[in-house]
């Protein structure tokens, strides 16, 4: 996302994400979607081995290996492929610190939030009554602590590190942009399928992490230092 005249700015996509998931939010659409994959009975896929042991369990163990790869590139580069090595010591610790920050950012606003998750809502088999995350002085009669999606921010915290390769190596953050909404978007899906989250539980956590990890950079090394580079450095990571 380059700042330009050409390209949309990237807090403007920030901004202009922010206002299409409000829209979900306000549209009804999280209760309609979660009728889709659930009814009195429960949620069909609460425990089916593939959501449950493949996307979630396995999906944190790949998050983890996620968090370990970018620890060891940004402490020890030289021996990283493609070389890490390329990027400052001050941007491999604001990468690190951004990615660390934003796989924190999450857990702890479940700490403080009064939203059950959707297989603890009555019209499931639950106790829990439909109440907006945005209500924060109303209880939902369930145990709440589920918004936002804590598995999903496990991808998408690594949007930090597209931050950190899109100035040095463009086509390198490209693909690693892909793989991280890829991954989120596959740990969202079982959560939903699942009756963990609804739909908007996750792309709140994909934009907050987003939001933290690109201004923690840009606060940092300047948002100068988040644009692109051109010549040698960027042909070479193609």
């Amino acid at each position: 996302m380059r700042d330009g005249s050409s390209r949309l700015s990237t807090p403007l996509v920030l901004l202009l994400l922010a206002l299409l998931i409000l829209a979900w939010d306000f549209s009804g659409l999280d209760r309609l979607s979660l009728g889709w994959v659930g009814g009195p009975a429960g949620f069909a896929g609460r425990n089916h081995p593939l959501l449950a042991q493949g996307l979630h369990d396995g999906g944190r163990l790949v998050s983890a290996l996620a968090l370990l790869l970018s620890a060891w590139a940004c402490l020890a580069p030289e021996f990283g492929r493609g070389g890490a090595s390329s990027l400052s010591r001050a941007e491999r610790a604001v990468w690190l610190s951004g990615l660390l920050l934003a796989l924190l950012l999450v857990p702890m606003l479940k700490q403080f939030s009064t939203t059950s998750c959707p297989w603890s809502l009555v019209e499931f088999g639950g106790r829990a009554h439909w109440v907006s995350h945005w209500d924060w002085a109303q209880q939902d009669g369930g145990p709440g602590h589920c918004f936002p999606s804590g598995h999903a921010a496990g991808a998408f915290a690594h949007l930090a590190t597209v931050w950190a390769w899109q100035r040095r190596q463009p086509a390198r953050a490209r693909r690693l942009l892909a793989a991280v909404l890829t991954a989120g978007l596959l740990f969202g899906l079982a959560q939903w399928l699942r009756g963990a989250h609804a739909p908007s539980h996750s792309l709140w956590s994909a934009w907050l992490c987003a939001a933290l990890s690109w201004g923690w950079q840009a606060a940092w090394l300047g948002r100068r230092a988040m644009r692109p580079v051109t010549g040698p450095l960027q042909n070479s990571s193609t």
